[in-house]
């Protein structure tokens, strides 16, 4: 009962809103939503504590679903660790989110419709996080799909909000494509798409090949990377990340959700979900690890120069996600969900931060026209202070420090541990952890700091948020401050197997204790590591053409990652140099300085340097030009061809030839319709004529037979 009301609270407040808000009004749809999200945060919490420290999975089913030949899914929740911990950090975000909304949309004359999308959106994302199988996983992954896609285009009469909502849609389902013909491929394979099914059979198929796209391939290589590809377009990865900034365009709390706990953080859940997977497919590991530090060092980069304050933001979140992609692709699944964890509750802390400015300075949002802030908002700037020293991962190494500090070193930690060739992944994110700590100060000093830059009037009208606003700013600093040092022990501590469970992964040479989900669902991931992932790595290179990464990197990767997470961070920093403990420290550090010296020391800098480099800031500026060359090579080539089968195709062969005849057709009739006078004194005329030519017929006919 607690896990039924937990998921569906928030769609019975979604009806109740979305078709009966304009009855009752927009108070009471307000208090509904939101009363019904704070009841299933309230149950989450609960079971967390719960369902942790090694309880058995829990299944609560709802209803048969479809059974087609020997295709029978039924709709179930899957309770377990892993769902515990998503359950947490989707309820509370979106609890608070809606709290938040009551005061920031109070001018809004379609608030009703506004919280049921809101919550529309937590019971897909809710049905994601609890699937059984993966048709229930796909019914949530399309879910968050659609109701992102009603939030950023929420003020529909703005022809940008239009345009982000549908590219949002687009770039997405692009990636979708790719998760859907994953699916088909394991239930091809397996015979199944129910998770313990293929969990069980997994191992067995390493090494194996199947018929794809007329080539034999190898089987889990393959379906790990289509089912990736889902991952990269939902959780905004480089190359199918343009969606993610543009859905600014949506109402500030609407980023805080789909950044936070929601949407982005989807694609992630799913490959920890699906690890035992992904341990048997190496090169798709090094795929993950590949694309996930090239995302967080190329969205660190851009947010290096943003102006506009959400999307300093919005690229934050793509460069942090990342960092998640990175763990998990070295085997450090504990680290990436911690990650996950943390970077909720100061990332949420931040959006809804920088909608309280941008309802104190009267929707401005360009850093550029703020500056001097702080006196004016204080309880803000505190806030907006806290999120970023949890996001730039302020701390002392062997001591304690805020949330991102416990989960993003101990992910740095992790890609060092695992010794890929050149140690590039661990190289990246130092150097992003840098760029992170550069961007985010920046955005403090310009926004807060300094003098103002804003125009005369609206400074001087600015003003704190009301309490509405502020409260859900206080709970969310609380987590950005304590849940790292708080939950640290659980992800990557000491007391990690026993929060997760223990379980014996068995891969095909070789057995290793894993530290796992009571579930199973990591179990099989962390422990397969050494000779199993070795000899494997070899054969599936070869199928995807990355011969020259798997070597190295595939022998070391998994096992040493989930030790370098589990006790460099967590307790054991013996087994890793001094040096790279303090490498991100270090990092965060000269990053924290270079923005205070170009933005409070000599704020001349900024525009000094980017004019000696030019060429680099525009680069920067706009993106690395990703927009501009997918115009190019795709949007316009497929505009004309579009046109052309619209005007040569539909115009010229469908409205000639098919259209044309029936015209014909109508044309010629029409020209009897013509003799329809409606006089009756044309018809009597008529009928006479008629009646004259049949007596003259019978005439000359019977006097032709005499």
């Amino acid at each position: 009962m607690i896990y039924n009301a937990i998921v569906f609270l928030p769609l019975l407040g979604a009806i109740i809103a979305g078709f009966f808000g304009r009855a009752i009004g927009d108070r009471p749809s307000e208090i509904i939503t939101t009363g019904f999200l704070m009841i299933s945060m309230v149950l989450s919490w609960f079971v967390f504590f719960q369902v942790g420290f090694g309880s058995e999975t829990a299944r609560v089913p709802v209803m048969r679903w479809i059974t087609s030949g020997d295709l029978d899914v039924s709709w179930s929740l899957r309770i377990d660790t892993l769902t515990a911990v998503m359950l947490v950090v989707v309820t509370t975000v979106s609890a608070f989110v809606h709290l938040y909304s009551v005061g920031y949309m109070h001018e809004d004359d379609s608030r009703p419709r506004f919280f049921a999308y809101l919550s529309l959106f937590t019971f897909a994302m809710l049905m994601l996080v609890t699937a059984d199988n993966l048709l229930q996983m796909f019914f949530g992954w399309e879910g968050v799909g659609l109701a992102s896609y009603l939030l950023i285009g929420f003020w529909y009469h703005k022809p940008s909000a239009n345009a982000a909502a549908i590219k949002a849609f687009v770039v997405n389902r692009v990636g979708d494509f790719g998760f859907a013909l994953g699916i088909f491929g394991v239930y091809f394979y397996f015979g199944s798409i129910s998770l313990d099914v293929i969990f069980e059979a997994s191992p067995g198929a390493k090494g194996a090949t199947m018929p794809f796209l007329g080539m034999q391939v190898d089987v889990m290589t393959t379906l790990c990377l289509l089912l990736f590809m889902g991952a990269m377009g939902k959780s905004a990865q480089l190359l199918l990340h343009t969606w993610l900034p543009d859905a600014m365009e949506g109402p500030t709390p609407v980023s805080a959700l789909i950044h936070a706990a929601t949407m982005v953080t989807a694609g992630v859940f799913m490959v920890a979900r699906l690890s035992p997977l992904f341990e048997q497919a190496p090169v798709a590991l090094q795929v993950v690890t590949l694309v996930g530090t090239a995302t967080a060092f190329f969205a660190a980069t851009v947010g290096l120069v943003q102006n506009d304050i959400k999307r300093v933001i919005a690229y934050s979140t793509c460069s942090q996600l990342g960092y998640m992609f990175a763990a998990l692709g070295v085997s450090a699944y504990g680290a990436g969900i911690f990650h996950l964890f943390t970077h909720a509750f100061f990332k949420a802390l931040l959006f809804l931060g920088a909608g309280s400015v941008i309802h104190a300075m009267h929707h401005e949002q360009d850093m550029r026209n703020m500056g001097g802030l702080a006196p004016k908002i204080r309880i803000t700037w505190l806030m907006m202070l806290i999120g970023t020293l949890a996001l730039t991962g302020v701390g002392i190494p062997h001591l304690a420090g805020f949330a991102g500090f416990h989960s993003k070193d101990a992910i740095i930690e992790s890609t060092y541990a695992a010794h890929l060739p050149y140690d590039y992944s661990f190289w990246m994110l130092v150097f992003a952890a840098f760029m992170t700590s550069f961007y985010s100060w920046r955005l403090v000093f310009m926004t807060f700091h300094g003098k103002t830059r804003a125009e005369p009037d609206v400074y001087k009208h600015a003003h704190e948020s009301p309490l509405v606003m502020l409260i859900p700013l206080g709970v969310l600093a609380v987590g950005a401050v304590f849940a790292g040092f708080v939950f640290q022990p659980y992800f990557i501590g000491d007391m990690m197997t026993a929060f997760w469970g223990t379980a014996i992964a068995q891969g095909s040479d070789s057995v290793a204790v894993a530290t796992t989900t009571a579930a199973g669902d990591v179990a099989q991931a962390i422990g397969m590591a050494g000779q199993a992932m070795g000899e494997g790595a070899g054969h599936a290179a070869g199928m995807t053409g990355m011969a020259g990464m798997a070597g190295e990197a595939v022998q070391h990767g998994a096992g040493a990652a989930a030790h370098g997470a589990g006790e460099a961070h967590g307790g054991g920093h013996h087994d890793l140099p001094t040096w790279v403990l303090w490498s991100a420290t270090i990092a965060m550090s000269i990053g924290f300085g270079l923005a205070y010296l170009y933005y409070i020391v000599a704020p001349w800098l900024p525009e000094a340097t980017a004019r000696t480099f030019r060429p680099l800031y525009l680069f920067l500026l706009n993106k690395w030009y990703f927009d501009e060359l997918y115009d190019v090579l795709l949007v316009r080539p497929i505009r004309w061809l579009g046109r052309a089968l619209w005007k040569g195709g539909d115009g010229a062969v469908i409205d000639g030839t098919i259209d044309g005849t029936a015209r014909g057709v109508v044309w010629t009739t029409g020209r009897f319709v013509k003799l329809q006078t409606g006089y009756i004194y044309h018809y009597a005329f008529a009928m006479l004529i008629g009646v004259a030519l049949l007596i003259s017929y019978f005439i000359f006919a019977g006097g032709g037979m005499k």
